[in-house]
């Protein structure tokens, strides 16, 4: 299965839609978001998709986050502040990852094959143990373009593939 993985939207209408795009010319079937979503909104660039994610330190109303979650339909969850999943056999753990002492932790506890978080804005791909730790990268005006990407996870293969919004 391929798994789109996105985080730091920042209410960025623009890249979010350019993100689904590049799901969509990849055979996603399924979109894991880290957090920052900002607004509820923004959401309705993941309609088609089952869309799981977790709360960021910047998202407000959150009841609407919930509530537009709901309307998206095609088994699309909002699983507050952490979220876990099993695809292919594959243990997937997602938070937001303000702090890297959390995230570090729970790749070490070497639980999940892939941890999945963002907050710091840069893309990266490292190993902890058996654990795969991916921050996709975000979309928040500010970030570096070599940073203003999405990752495509293969579930079968095990294998993360950057894909830039910018092109």
């Amino acid at each position: 299965m391929q798994v789109g993985i996105i985080a730091d939207t920042h209410d960025n209408v623009e890249a979010t839609e350019r993100a689904t795009d590049i799901f969509a010319e990849e055979g996603v079937e399924l979109i894991i978001h880290c957090g920052d979503f900002i607004a509820p909104p923004l959401l309705s660039s993941f309609e088609g998709f089952e869309l799981h994610g977790v709360l960021g330190n910047n998202d407000g109303e959150i009841s609407g986050l919930e509530a537009t979650f709901e309307s998206l339909g095609n088994e699309s969850e909002l699983h507050g502040r952490f979220g876990t999943f099993e695809l292919d056999g594959l243990s997937v753990a997602v938070l937001h990852g303000e702090s890297l002492a959390e995230v570090d932790a729970v790749a070490e506890s070497e639980t999940f094959d892939l941890v999945c978080h963002g907050h710091h804005h840069e893309r990266k791909l490292t190993e902890v143990g058996r654990t795969m730790v991916l921050n996709p990268g975000a979309h928040f005006p500010t970030v570096p373009e070599e940073h203003r990407t999405v990752a495509i996870v293969d579930t079968l293969s095990e294998t993360v593939r950057f894909r830039s919004v910018l092109e």
